[in-house]
């Protein structure tokens, strides 16, 4: 499993900036894996390739508006991105801060457009005992009392557009950078397919015969992580939070027993639904945190379909759509999207593998 395997050749134009003006306008690249056949439609047309007892699986986490700025005392400014409360400690999170090593722990940081300050209370430690990016950091009312993270983030946060995204998160974001259907608060990146999904949309596939039901991953910073080990197997993949409910499982269950196919919508609801698998190959629910890591030669337990925008080169999302299509086939049509003008990464059109 050489790194170099999963490279591919993208011209920057090929990275979306913006969303499309209405979401499921976006192009759909829908490729049926037993005929290696390919159609090119819009997520709009996603009905006419899904069936009366069919199961959408979407991820209803919510992305946090998770970036902050604050103000050191000499006035330079410092980027925090929250990533999760610790444990009993809602006022205390492990966030990433730019520029780290001019932090000092004690230092309290004054957020910028909010009577709020920034406690930088540790940094963390990699394995090998060197500093790490990540800091505990504790928010504080600036003149003490009572404070609600979550109110804070909502009122002075900012949109965590990924890196690829060159410029700032605009009002816009608030809304786009979200799916619809967005319930449970704590991821820090989109799941990205679920970002075309619009309300008529669902509401057509319902009445359709399409059934839909939900799992909760919360995204971190992980999904955007290079993979560094020239042998993948070697890649310390990032742990990410999920909830598996019995009424998910059930609605798997249900599906099987009509003949209906598991759709999952993006590379996370995949991520829940194969973590959650027994020994005895019966999806069972639960909580807790995956570090499942699927590329080639991973065996499918769950998913039967798969609905799903591009991924970066090199990266553990692309790594997993191989796993489900096939590596060699994936690439081929990657560079078919690129020539025929197809939009990347997470404001990008989408594919569907059947």
């Amino acid at each position: 499993m050489r790194l170099d395997a999963f490279d591919y050749e993208l011209p920057p134009a090929c990275i979306a900036q913006q969303p499309t003006a209405v979401r499921d306008e976006a192009r759909l690249f829908v490729h049926e894996r037993t005929l290696d056949r390919s159609q090119h439609r819009s997520v709009r047309e996603l009905g006419a390739f899904l069936r009366r007892g069919d199961l959408l699986v979407v991820n209803d986490t919510r992305v946090l508006r998770a970036r902050l700025y604050a103000r050191r005392a000499s006035q330079g400014r410092v980027e925090l991105l929250l990533l999760a409360p610790l444990a009993g400690d809602p006022l205390t999170w492990t966030a990433l801060v730019h520029p780290a090593r001019r932090l000092r722990a004690g230092e309290r940081l004054t957020l910028e457009g909010a009577p709020f300050a920034v406690h930088m209370v540790a940094r963390g430690q990699e394995p090998d005992g060197r500093a790490a990016m990540e800091w505990n950091v504790q928010l504080e009312a600036a003149r003490g009392g009572a404070l609600d993270p979550l109110e804070v983030l909502e009122r002075v946060g900012h949109v965590p557009l990924p890196p690829y995204v060159a410029r700032a998160d605009a009002e816009a974001d608030r809304e786009r950078y979200q799916t619809v259907y967005a319930l449970a608060p704590g991821a820090v990146a989109a799941p990205t397919a679920g970002l075309h999904f619009t309300p008529a949309l669902l509401d057509a596939l319902a009445a359709q015969g399409v059934e839909r039901t939900a799992v909760t991953l919360h995204v971190g910073p992980g999904t955007f992580q290079p993979v560094k080990s020239a042998d993948i197997t070697a890649h310390p993949m990032h742990s990410e939070r999920y909830v598996l409910t019995p009424e998910t499982v059930e609605a798997v269950r249900a599906a099987r027993a009509r003949g209906g196919r598991v759709v999952a919508v993006g590379t996370t609801a995949v991520r829940v639904l194969e973590s959650c698998v027994d020994a005895q190959g019966e999806l069972v629910p639960g909580a807790g945190s995956t570090r499942l890591f699927l590329y080639p030669g991973a065996r499918f337990q769950v998913v039967d379909a798969l609905f799903t925008n591009f991924h970066l080169p090199r990266s553990t999302l692309l790594m997993l759509v191989c796993a489900f299509a096939g590596r060699e086939r994936t690439l081929r049509l990657y560079r078919e999207a690129i020539e025929l003008g197809y939009r990347f990464y997470s404001y990008g059109d989408a594919q569907l593998f059947l």
